[in-house]
């Protein structure tokens, strides 16, 4: 499957296991991975702040400005240790 099959179909809590097939192997689908973001915190926190603005109604730059001004009030510190958590980055 390539990316735009396999993400729309993923829950959380789902995983995938790549077997010996040859071509699971690959660079291409290592990097694949990599780029998931469902495992990349700083998509997590992204996904967060995009909320954030369209909740915000962010239309304007100063908008924008307000709402990224905003930005360390959304995350604490134990939301950040999760992000890292959850994408695997912290040994448990």
């Amino acid at each position: 499957m390539s990316k735009p099959q396999l993400a729309p179909t993923l829950q959380p809590g789902d995983m995938v296991i790549l077997d010996n097939l040859s071509s699971h192997k690959s660079e291409k689908a290592a990097a694949s991975l990599k780029e998931c973001p469902d495992l990349n915190p700083l998509e997590m926190a992204f996904a967060k702040l995009k909320a954030h603005s369209r909740k915000a109604k962010v239309r304007t730059v100063d908008a924008l400005w307000q709402a990224v001004g905003s930005i360390c009030e959304l995350y604490s510190p134990d939301q950040c240790w999760n992000y890292l958590k959850d994408a695997g980055y912290v040994a448990h």
